[in-house]
C-alpha cells in the first residue's frame, strides 16, 4: 500500500527545521507497519535531510555551506536571473530534495540524535510544501 501526506509550512532564511513530528505524525495516520517513509521537497532551492537537530550542529551546517557555495561571490545564475541566490541553488543540489527512511512496528527507524530536517536555503522567505510518501504493509 502507498500513503501520501502533505506538508505545509512558512520558511525563514536559512531556516533549519526539524520535521521528524511531523513525518512521524504522518505516518501514524496510515495502518501501516513497516515499509519506507520518503520526503521530498518539490522545488530547487530546499534540501531534506538528518542532523542532530541542536543548535551548535545547526551552525557549524549554516558554516560548511557557506564555504561550500558562498553567498557572496559572483554566480552566473545571478547574472541571469538577478534574484541573488544562486548559492541557494548549489547548496540545494549538494544535500538533495529527499530522503528515505525505513520504519517498523509503526515507527520511524531513526537513531536516538537523528532528525528529520528541512533546509530552507534560499535567500528569502518562502511557503513550502513537501510530499511524504509512505510505502509498506
Amino acid at each position: 500500500m502507498i500513503s501520501t501526506a502533505i506538508l505545509d509550512f512558512a520558511t525563514k532564511e536559512g531556516e533549519v527545521k526539524d520535521i521528524s513530528h511531523n513525518v512521524q505524525e504522518a505516518l501514524q495516520q496510515t495502518s501501516l507497519q513497516s515499509g519506507l517513509v520518503t520526503v521530498f521537497s518539490p522545488g530547487s532551492t530546499g534540501s531534506v535531510t538528518t542532523i542532530e537537530f541542536e543548535p551548535g550542529l545547526v551552525e557549524d551546517m549554516e558554516g560548511a555551506l557557506q564555504r561550500l557555495a558562498p553567498d557572496d561571490i559572483d554566480y552566473a545564475h545571478n547574472l541571469r536571473w538577478h534574484d541573488g541566490n544562486g548559492h541557494s541553488h548549489i547548496r540545494a543540489s549538494l544535500i538533495g530534495p529527499s530522503i528515505s527512511i525505513p520504519f517498523s512496528q509503526g515507527k520511524l527507524m531513526l537513531g536516538v540524535w537523528q532528525q528529520i530536517v528541512f533546509l530552507e536555503l534560499d535567500a528569502r522567505p518562502r511557503q513550502r510544501r513537501l510530499i511524504v510518501q509512505i510505502m509498506g504493509e
